[in-house]
């Protein structure tokens, strides 16, 4: 069966590297992918690399140019473009966005987008304050019909106790589970 996923990057720059090997592994699986990067990703040279190298990797993956502006992940839904959308890493922005029901980004749009016609919503979490301020947000959204977990763990308990990142490499097994209608589990890990 082959899938068409949109593959949404927000600005957890620690963990993009990561995502992108997990992006290579679904191309090579035979997944179409749909790129989708909010603006912090698009414009945002951080410690971990610059945007335009980011924007490249991500459009030599996917044949095919990011989706970044509000008019570009719109149709998303109406044109039942994607079978599954997968945001990794979602920040805490992000969840607290999805969780209030905003869709002021690119990618909060593209899931209001997908959710309109009731596909699924894959989120793959990476947040330092997921156990703190996050956390309802994660509560409200693991509530919510058509949002499904990718596997998540406590990074760094020691160091930094309320923070959690979802286990990319999960992320496959996790989407095409959420096409069937099924959560993957375990979601904590």
């Amino acid at each position: 069966m082959s899938l068409t996923a949109g593959f949404a990057l927000c600005g957890s720059f620690c963990t993009i590297e990561r995502v992108l090997a997990v992006m290579e592994r679904m191309a090579q699986e035979g997944w179409t992918l749909v790129p989708i990067v909010s603006e912090t990703v698009f414009t945002q040279d951080t410690r971990f690399g610059k945007a335009k190298d980011t924007l490249d990797h991500i459009t030599h993956i996917c044949g095919r140019k990011p989706l970044h502006t509000l008019q570009e992940v719109e149709p998303i839904g109406p044109r039942q473009m994607l079978d599954v959308l997968i945001i990794a890493p979602c920040t805490g922005s992000t969840l607290a966005r999805l969780a209030h029901g905003l869709s002021d980004t690119p990618v909060s749009l593209a899931a209001k987008s997908q959710l309109r016609v009731e596909r699924p919503v894959v989120l793959a979490v990476s947040s330092n304050d997921a156990l703190a301020a996050s956390a309802p947000n994660i509560a409200a959204l693991l509530n919510r019909k058509h949002y499904y977990f990718v596997s998540m763990r406590q990074d760094a308990p020691h160091t930094k106790p309320r923070s959690l990142v979802a286990v990319m490499e999960n992320i496959p097994e996790t989407a095409k589970a959420a096409v069937e209608g099924r959560q993957h589990q375990p979601i904590f890990l």
